[in-house]
């Protein structure tokens, strides 16, 4: 019975020693994702969408492949919190370069490797034409390191009787990427910003090692049975991607132009103005994902046309409503594409300001060009491609056809009142029944007798009566 007994106990004991080498040995599922470009709102926008297919694929380690010379503050301290709060561990591999906020994400991660030739830090705020930005963004940025780096803890170290506890990521050295103030004996002197070599790196904890391609940096942290799973941008992100290009900023902007100016032309409502709105919007979706564009913005561009369509329908005349409609249209789709705050353009270059007003200059102009051009070669009745939606038949005057009621030409010579302003154009109260007409000379102010001086086609022509 005894022997019964032990026999069954090395039984299970080899069955567990065999289901625990199984398990070591199973293949690990690697999670990649590449940031090798600006770090912006979309950078973020993936990284999240990166980090929720890890863990729905049950990801055993998240693997950053980064080569940036950094990008906005704002977007990188969100992806670093995201990092720290990861229950997945999260490798960076710095293929050359990790500077500005791209050192400030590959500081949250739990282990560095950098190719050699590589460099780590320069995490001084600057703005986009290299100049150091004001010290309250600057002890923003310096908090912002200093706590990441605190957020690896401390490790424990015997030196002879004594234990002691250093950190694993120092937090001065830390600081000393962002502050020239800093001075710490041995690594920086003051005036300079810090910035690591792979074996500098090394040397302080801010590498864990040297790496030549993803295979080495997954070989070093002991896994060599796996299978990588790359971030692919969904089509979404391509689309957005697409759309934010200036070139295509433009063509949006012609399209909208080219929408509003046809519907103008044609009775009702239909596929021209289809047509704006669908070229707005994917104007400014984009834009406004990206951060670029505010609600404000946005705002500012519909009550733009608002005004606009308010001067060519309801008020007579063009005057103070369609100009403030049109500096709201035009102002609208330059900010929208310039990354200020607000009114603080602190910090943008200037040579985005100059290709954001180009590019809607020019998409306006060929908007109205090309409108003009694609009304005589589309519509024209006989040969146009959309012939068939422009009307063919004549009604001749010899036929006995007139465009107006015969009634209105009995009103030449009458007198009446200005009911409106006219600049030229207005409204005026003949026999008590309003009409539109239009001063021949100067303009008219309202409530000022006036007389038809002569009526063509649907418009009364007056003038101050003597």
């Amino acid at each position: 019975m005894m022997k019964k007994l032990t026999y069954n106990l090395l039984v299970v004991l080899l069955f567990l020693t065999v289901i625990g080498n199984a398990q070591e040995k199973k293949e690990k599922l690697v999670y990649k994702l590449n940031i090798k470009e600006e770090i912006t709102k979309a950078t973020w926008r993936q990284t999240q969408q990166a980090f929720d297919a890890a863990d729905s694929l049950g990801a055993d380690v998240f693997l950053i492949h980064m080569n940036t010379y950094g990008g906005t503050v704002l977007d990188a301290d969100s992806i670093r919190t995201k990092i720290l709060q990861s229950p997945i561990p999260v490798y960076v591999f710095i293929d050359n370069n990790a500077a500005s906020a791209g050192a400030l994400i590959s500081i949250a991660c739990d282990s560095i490797y950098m190719r050699p030739g590589g460099s780590i830090g320069a995490a001084t705020v600057v703005n986009q034409t290299g100049a150091a930005m004001p010290d309250k963004y600057q002890s923003y940025m310096r908090s912002t390191m200093r706590s990441t780096a605190e957020a690896h803890g401390k490790d424990t170290v015997v030196v002879g009787n004594d234990t002691i506890y250093k950190w694993r990521r120092d937090p001065r050295i830390a600081e000393a990427m962002v502050d020239p103030r800093v001075f710490i004996e041995g690594i920086i002197d003051t005036g300079k910003v810090l910035t690591f070599t792979p074996t500098e790196a090394i040397e302080n904890g801010y590498c864990e090692g040297l790496a030549e391609s993803i295979t080495e940096v997954l070989k070093k942290v002991g896994i060599e049975d796996y299978t990588i799973v790359e971030y692919e941008p969904t089509w979404i992100e391509k689309i957005i991607g697409f759309l934010v290009h200036p070139m295509i900023s433009g063509l949006l902007i012609m399209a909208i132009i080219g929408g509003i100016y046809f519907e103008m032309q044609s009775p009702g409502i239909g596929f021209p103005l289809g047509v704006a709105i669908l070229a707005a919007i994917a104007y400014f979706a984009p834009l406004y994902l990206e951060g670029l564009a505010a609600n404000w913005e946005i705002l500012l561009f519909i009550i733009g046309v608002i005004l606009v369509v308010l001067e060519i329908f309801v008020i007579p005349g063009f005057g103070v409503a369609g100009i403030s409609g049109i500096v709201l249209m035009f102002g609208s789709l330059v900010l929208s594409l310039i990354n200020n705050v607000n009114f603080n353009f602190e910090g943008v270059e200037i040579g985005h300001v100059g290709v954001a007003v180009t590019t809607v200059v020019l998409g306006v102009f060929g908007g109205f060009i090309l409108s003009l051009y694609l009304g005589n070669k589309l519509f024209t009745a006989n040969s146009g491609m959309f012939r068939n939606m422009s009307l063919k038949s004549v009604q001749n005057v010899d036929d006995g056809f007139v465009c107006i009621e015969t009634g209105m030409f009995a009103l030449k010579g009458k007198n009446g009142i200005s009911k409106t302003v006219l600049r030229p154009a207005g409204k005026v109260l003949i026999e008590g029944e309003v009409f539109d007409a239009v001063a021949i000379t100067g303009f008219i102010d309202k409530d000022v007798e006036i007389i038809v001086a002569k009526v063509e086609a649907t418009q009364l022509y007056v003038d101050r009566a003597e």
